[in-house]
């Protein structure tokens, strides 16, 4: 029996799902799927700046699980930039924080600083 995957803590979902190329036709063949886990793992570390540990207590799972998932993360954003396909961002297995953690980091939390403290659990 496999071992349940354990919930991803997320600081909120993306304001915008799909990114691309406008040309690109509707079908499958032409989509990258992201999951929103693994968009969280790019936004923390790419763009707050945190060190792969940091991002690894704010999800609140291990240390490697945050290293393979980014990994993950960084081909889906070179597939879809480098053969023009649309990335959609949906899916995974997380839950949504709700601002009050220990780990959240409450003065730099993406949620307050944009006023989206609104809480629940996808």
């Amino acid at each position: 029996m496999a071992r349940p995957r354990k919930w991803r803590r997320v600081c909120g979902l993306p304001d915008n799902s799909h990114f691309g190329p406008l040309n690109t036709p509707i079908d499958h063949d032409h989509f990258v799927i992201m999951s929103v886990d693994e968009y969280e793992t790019v936004r923390l570390i790419d763009l707050e700046g945190l060190t792969q540990e940091e991002c690894a207590e704010r999800m609140n799972v291990a240390r490697t699980t945050v290293q393979r998932i980014y990994s993950d993360a960084r081909k889906k954003v070179a597939e879809s930039l480098v053969e023009g396909k649309v990335l959609r961002i949906e899916g995974g297995d997380y839950e949504i924080c709700n601002g009050f953690q220990k780990t959240c980091g409450v003065g730099r939390c993406h949620r307050h600083r944009h006023g989206k403290n609104e809480g629940g659990l996808k």
